[in-house]
């Protein structure tokens, strides 16, 4: 059908272990492809490739391949596609591909073949409380939901029952949104025991900052936000979020930030367990302000050691240089 090959729909899944780095290069690499791209968090991603076989002169299926192998070379990361002309059967798919690694459903015909046999528990968008009520009552495989009345599933499973159903045949209504996904990227420090000690707890807190600093400016990023995560001795945890003055990657300005949520939880001798620092709202660095007219020179001085210290780091070592103040670890 024309129709289905002008609205190829990819659900490509990453393999478990993928970091989320990982995850983020292959949305860049889709967009490469085509600019409708959905993110699905943690490892997944929808994609919609109207007219690109025309655009890169290949079939579907070709095409699918093309990009496995480029996410391979480049990334190191395994990816399973299913190429389909619904969101649900795509990802359906994208679960069976097999030593391929795509599998592409061109047509109604070829997809119920794939469908039919399947036990309902396959089907994407069936929970494992909806696919025990389905075989109560002898639905099994996909097919045999399928095959039955819509009214006689909406009695089993409830208002939602015309959606399964729609989707169980291939009929699926929902639209690919094409939109960046929020980045964020994460630190934590676990003590070997709870500690109320101011010093210990900011020297903690000053190496999670230059780690995450270190690291968005290597991936030639900006954040907007940070988010402090403070784990108590009776288990509690208290999050406190907070905007910087202006996008940023500097250690100084993420620093000053970060402390400045930390006082503002306003603990007295809570007794810590664990403290998690994420720089989130992430930017590429040239959406940023760009470079700053200022009058502190000390500041200037600072920033400009700053590209200094992560080449030291890069080439031997993170902990080779650093704030002093960080080194004063809980033991």
């Amino acid at each position: 059908m024309n129709e289905e090959r002008d609205h190829v729909i990819w659900h490509v899944r990453c393999r478990p272990d993928t970091a989320p780095d990982g995850h983020r290069r292959v949305l860049d690499l889709l967009g490469d492809f085509t600019p409708v791209v959905q993110p699905l968090p943690p490892l997944a991603a929808l994609a919609q490739l109207r007219g690109a076989g025309r655009l890169f002169g290949a079939a579907p299926e070709r095409l699918a391949v093309r990009f496995r192998i480029q996410a391979m070379a480049k990334y190191g990361i395994d990816t399973h596609i299913g190429v389909a002309g619904t969101w649900a059967t795509a990802a359906t798919a994208s679960a069976h591909v097999g030593r391929s690694g795509v599998l592409h459903l061109p047509d109604d015909r070829a997809a119920g073949q794939f469908l039919a046999p399947l036990p309902v528990r396959a089907l994407h968008g069936i929970g494992p409380a909806q696919a025990a009520a389905l075989e109560r009552y002898g639905l099994y495989t996909v097919g045999a939901l399928a095959a039955m009345e819509e009214t006689v599933v909406c009695r089993i499973l409830g208002g939602k029952a015309g959606r399964t159903l729609r989707d169980a045949r291939g009929i699926d209504p929902r639209t690919i949104t094409a939109h960046r996904m929020p980045q964020s990227t994460s630190a934590f420090h676990a003590y070997s025991r709870d500690v109320y000690d101011p010093v210990l707890v900011r020297a903690g807190l000053l190496d999670l900052v230059v780690t995450l600093a270190e690291r968005i400016r290597r991936r030639e990023q900006i954040a907007r936000k940070v988010t402090l995560s403070v784990r108590l001795a009776d288990g509690s945890t208290v999050d406190r979020t907070r905007a910087l003055p202006q996008p940023s990657a500097h250690t100084e300005d993420l620093r000053s930030a970060t402390f400045r949520t930390l006082d503002s939880m306003a603990f007295q001798r809570a007794r810590i367990r664990r403290i998690t620092l994420t720089a989130e709202d992430l930017r590429p660095a040239d959406e940023g302000p760009g470079t700053q007219i200022s009058l502190d020179s000390a500041r200037e001085n600072r920033l400009c050691l700053e590209p200094v210290l992560d080449r030291i780091n890069q080439r031997y070592g993170r902990r080779l240089a650093g704030p002093a103040g960080a080194y004063r670890q809980a033991s």
